[in-house]
């Protein structure tokens, strides 16, 4: 059974979400961001469900210290630029106030679904991505990749050893990479292709004229 924290100040909207979660998950509340670390250090939690508007530190601050748990704003702020700062920040999802409880649950699914995804090794010959730490190895030797060039080699690999287009490539990184676009693309593949090179002499990353990429045989 999965942990899922849930920061929210407000009393009847804390009482609806235990209601709702009780069954499925073990729960754990807070009422401040505050309170919320403390709760963070002393369990294991699995998902945070956090409100943005809290006494004491804010929800986007907690954003910024919690890393490797998936974290699901609900917010009543349903303007476009603050729901662009939390997932630029590290938020996971985005979900306003007054939600739907099935899209809320759904919502829940998804991010522990791919949180225990991200938490696997993926394997490809000599090739090894640690999801951990953004690490590439190969033969065991480590290349630290930045989270967009994570993003795009780990992309790569779960494609192989299809072609992916650049258009493809660009909306399978999208919720890792908001700013990247066709022209950073190409300079994010090229830092990859140097990093590689720095320690092996082999090439990994072939381009397809006027399609896109793919992992070379």
């Amino acid at each position: 059974m999965a942990n899922i924290l849930i920061v929210e100040d407000d009393n009847s909207i804390q009482d609806i979400l235990e209601e709702v979660l009780k069954n499925i998950y073990k729960t754990y509340h807070a009422y401040s961001g505050t309170e919320a670390l403390l709760v963070l250090e002393k369990e294991n939690i699995d998902l945070i469900l956090l409100d943005l508007m809290l006494p004491g530190l804010s929800g986007e601050e907690i954003i910024t210290k919690v890393k490797n748990i998936p974290i699901i704003v609900i917010t009543a702020k349903i303007d476009a630029e603050d729901k662009v700062k939390c997932l630029l920040k590290g938020a996971n999802d985005y979900i306003t106030k007054p939600f739907d409880i099935k899209e809320l649950l759904a919502r829940i699914k998804v991010q522990l679904r791919l949180n225990i995804n991200s938490n696997k090794k993926l394997v490809h010959k000599n090739l090894e991505l640690l999801d951990n730490n953004h690490t590439l190895k190969i033969n065991n030797l480590e290349v630290k990749l930045t989270k967009t060039e994570y993003a795009i080699f780990k992309q790569l690999l779960l494609n192989y050893p299809k072609v992916i287009s650049k258009d493809s490539l660009l909306n399978l990184i999208s919720k890792d990479t908001l700013d990247c676009d066709e022209n950073s693309l190409k300079v994010h593949i090229s830092n990859i292709r140097k990093k590689i090179k720095s320690i092996t002499d082999k090439e990994f990353i072939e381009s397809v004229w006027g399609i896109g990429f793919k992992i070379k045989d």
